[in-house]
């Protein structure tokens, strides 16, 4: 299998050293920067976002001066590895590949409005299967077969050949197969799931609790208040993926409770380093600026919030994150406010 990783940041650059150390399949990893491409291929290594990481030998380094479009041609399954942010700009420059395609990205787009004031409705925050429907709406059957691979998954981690599971995700059984085939090896298992909704809100609400257990940890809240956050985040979680269409089993097995435990709890977790340096009195600007890389949860949080309230779905822990993030509540004050909340059933 021919396969091509569009985007080198950590996450990409980790999934493609996995598949090209398995030594079954031709692995390009593609940079959109000139200078970031040159870089790897010079030194063998993404020494800006997986310093320490040898890429293997057989790991080529795409062809810059190629459209995203004309590189993925000649390939048998194409990954997405950019940010949420920009994976609308990928797949309108895809022009929708003659491929299996997935995604990487886990959060909820920015608001569109413009998208939004065509059809008559209130700016929402989409998912990333939403996204490529609106994209490629004007094409039979809405496109090429997508899905996404999501799960509990930290970058260096799977670039040293530690076990790690993933989930791949889309309502095209090809698309399954493909990501199964591509990406499962002995340190990597890859399990196959129908549900993409479900796996795509639970990766892209991890990312917001993980900020509040981050908050709970550099406050010294204890682990008590750690375990209850975690517990009643997943609750928030499957509330909206329910009310979204996804499947409440879903929320309990990788891309849900699995990713929510790693990225609340890991030390290696963007979201959560920035709930701590919250904790410790930093600005949202300062934590942001000294992590180097991208956290969803700080551009999602807010659009988490938006969705679930256009479907009258209460997340209290999100609220409270935006909150902490717009700077209208202290850290202090977020916790104050969860803990003031009245009594009610688990349920």
């Amino acid at each position: 299998m021919k396969i091509i990783v569009l985007g080198a940041g950590a996450w990409g650059t980790a999934l493609a050293i996995s598949a090209a150390r398995a030594g079954r399949h031709a692995v390009t990893l593609w940079a959109r920067d000139p200078a970031q491409a040159a870089a790897l291929q010079q030194a063998r290594e993404n020494t800006r976002y997986l310093p320490g990481m040898a890429l293997p030998p057989a790991l080529l380094v795409g062809d810059v001066a190629q459209s995203p479009a004309d590189a993925v041609a000649g390939h048998d399954l194409a990954i997405v590895a950019t940010p949420m942010a920009g994976l609308r700009s990928m797949l309108t420059a895809l022009a929708a590949p003659a491929v299996p395609l997935a995604w990487l990205c886990k959060g909820f787009e920015a608001p569109r409005s413009t998208v939004a004031n065509a059809l008559q409705q209130a700016p929402v925050g989409l998912l990333g299967h939403e996204i490529q429907h609106q994209v490629w709406a004007s094409l039979p059957a809405g496109g090429p077969a997508c899905g996404v691979l999501s799960g509990p998954s930290f970058a260096q981690e799977v670039a040293r050949g530690q076990p790690t599971a993933l989930v791949a995700a889309s309502r095209h059984a090809t698309v399954r197969s493909a990501l199964v085939e591509a990406f499962h090896s002995p340190t990597l298992r890859v399990y196959a799931n129908d549900d993409i909704t479900g796996v795509e809100v639970g990766g892209a609400v991890k990312n917001v609790l993980a900020i509040a257990t981050g908050l709970c940890d550099g406050l010294q809240l204890g682990l008590n208040a750690r375990a209850a956050l975690i517990t009643r985040g997943l609750a928030e979680m499957t509330r909206l993926g329910v009310a979204l269409g996804a499947r409440a089993d879903t929320f309990m097995g990788l891309s849900g409770l699995g990713d929510l435990v790693l990225t609340a709890t890991g030390d290696l977790s963007r979201n959560r380093r920035v709930g701590q340096l919250l904790a410790e009195g930093k600005t949202l600007q300062q934590a942001v600026d000294s992590l180097g890389h991208v956290a969803e949860g700080v551009y999602s949080a807010r659009t988490v919030v938006q969705r679930a309230h256009s479907l009258g779905v209460e997340m209290p822990i999100a609220q409270g994150v935006v909150a902490l993030l717009d700077g209208q509540l202290q850290p202090a004050q977020a916790v104050a406010l969860l803990m003031g909340r009245g009594a009610r059933g688990e349920g």
